[in-house]
């Protein structure tokens, strides 16, 4: 309850609060695209010394097939999200198996040609998506006042976050001259 008596709407709907973003799953999966250059260099590196060219296409279609399963998952949410609880559930569930399939239709036709190779692929993959993670979860603030991530932790603009306001200070009362 607010201090005039009324429900506080703490959904991210537009016009709810200045400081909430309309989308904050969407905010959270391009921060964590974002964040991806950094385990991207090492492993295509890792890959290229290891197993040449072929190394380096296979952990790049595991960096790949980790991002769209990152932006995927996120556009389910707010697709079931924008509807209601019960789409919620059904949006991430169904989601989740959509994704896994995804994975694999991707993977089982190029298992046999001569540039995939298995390991790298399945060390990239499974250290992107544990790694984005973990580093994102430092990241996102589990607060009704801020959904998504930490205020000044965005994906827009140096420090702050695009459509996001930082909280102010209430004025002062004290008279100034």
């Amino acid at each position: 309850m607010s201090a005039t008596g009324g429900a506080i709407d703490v959904s991210g709907a537009p016009g709810a609060s200045p400081a909430a973003p309309e989308a904050p799953e969407r905010e959270v999966a391009f921060d964590m695209v974002r964040r991806s250059v950094f385990f991207a260099v090492p492993l295509l590196a890792a890959g290229a010394v290891g197993w040449q060219w072929s190394g380096v296409w296979s952990v790049g279609l595991a960096l790949g097939l980790v991002l769209l399963n990152l932006v995927l998952g996120a556009a389910c949410i707010g697709w079931g999200a924008r509807i209601g609880p019960n789409a919620l559930v059904a949006a991430v569930l169904g989601g989740y198996v959509l994704r896994l399939g995804i994975v694999a239709a991707a993977v089982l036709p190029v298992v046999r040609f001569d540039w995939f190779e298995m390991l790298p692929f399945a060390v990239a993959l499974l250290v992107t998506h544990l790694g984005l993670l973990v580093v994102e979860s430092r990241h996102v603030a589990v607060s009704a006042a801020f959904p998504g991530l930490k205020p000044g932790r965005g994906f827009g603009s140096g420090r702050h976050s695009a459509g996001r306001r930082e909280p102010q200070s209430p004025p002062s009362l004290e008279p100034s001259s």
